[in-house]
């Protein structure tokens, strides 16, 4: 049976006219025609019997079902781009594993520890992406997922690599400036957010028995790492998981004015969809995570606290 795919042709042009909005620009970008790229675009519209663009004078925009489509095709051009890539770039030989992961904690915690299992596993190439929140594997070319959260994973068998415990830390410039004897002191400087743990400092001052402060203003960081390295230039005190800054309060650039630990409910979880559990680099590689997250348990210690442990 025949496939109901459009021509790479008129997808592409469709992609780069929506993402220009303009025939002409897109034209430009793809070294066509402006005619040509209008055609194309207009034999997909027929081929699907869908209106993508609407067509004011000499402007276009997106309709519902334009913008829709628009995403799903960028999603598939990207795809099938990586693949393509990929292939030439090993010629057939050896596997590559697509790695959804958290920008901190693969930066921090991850990519150290790569050359290991690179000289283990010299056959398979590790792509990394960036993505923070849970999606369904189908929808994405991802075999696999470390996330911070919840085990539960739809489709998916998650695994715990550690828990989470989270100090403040600051720079020992700025703790020259005032006293800091009691936590409550902390309050004195300015607290330095993640955006996605609102009540992180709240929560860290009921737990060093302290109630009567304002925790919540204060600037917010989309990423720990920026957290962190906006308390090591001075800006106030940032509260984040200590396995990410153990490097710089080994060297000095950071202190923590006291050892209270916020401990969180949630842990980082290594995820594998069910469909991919069964490839030899997913296994290689879960196997090797697995064994990197005991031993840094059994070096860190304080990061394993029995409350944080697998059910």
């Amino acid at each position: 049976m025949r496939r109901r795919i459009p021509s790479i042709e008129s997808l592409t042009a469709f992609e780069a006219s929506a993402r220009h909005l303009s025939f002409t620009r897109a034209a430009d970008a793809l070294s066509l025609t402006q005619s040509a790229v209008s055609k194309q675009v207009a034999v997909l519209e027929d081929d699907l019997g869908v209106r993508l663009f609407n067509r004011i004078k000499k402007r276009i925009s997106l309709t519902e079902a334009g913008q829709l489509y628009f995403r799903q095709v960028v999603d598939g051009l990207d795809r099938l781009e990586r693949d393509t890539v990929s292939i030439m770039t090993h010629r057939g030989a050896g596997d590559v594993l697509e790695l959804a992961v958290i920008p901190t904690f693969a930066a921090r915690w991850l990519i150290p520890r790569l050359p290991d299992f690179q000289r283990s596993n010299p056959g398979i190439t590790l792509n990394l992406t960036t993505r923070s929140d849970q999606f369904l594997f189908n929808d994405t070319v991802f075999d696999a997922a470390i996330h911070f959260g919840e085990s539960v994973w739809p489709g998916a068998t998650s695994t715990w690599l550690f828990g989470e415990e989270m100090i403040p830390v600051m720079s020992p410039a700025l703790l020259r400036q005032q006293a800091c004897e009691e936590p409550a002191a902390l309050a004195c400087f300015p607290l330095l957010h993640q955006s996605a743990r609102h009540n992180a400092w709240r929560r860290w001052f009921e737990t060093a028995g302290v109630t009567a402060v304002e925790a919540i203003g204060g600037p917010r960081f989309e990423l720990f790492s920026l957290l962190a390295e906006a308390a090591r230039a001075g800006l106030g005190v940032a509260l984040v998981p200590r396995f990410l800054v153990l490097d710089e309060l080994a060297s000095g650039d950071l202190v923590a004015p006291f050892d209270i630990i916020l401990t969180e409910d949630l842990a980082y979880y290594l995820a594998c969809p069910e469909s991919r559990q069964d490839r030899a680099a997913v296994q290689r590689f879960s196997g090797w995570l697995l064994a990197q997250a005991e031993m840094y348990r059994a070096t860190h210690p304080a990061d394993h606290s029995p409350e944080l442990s697998p059910p």
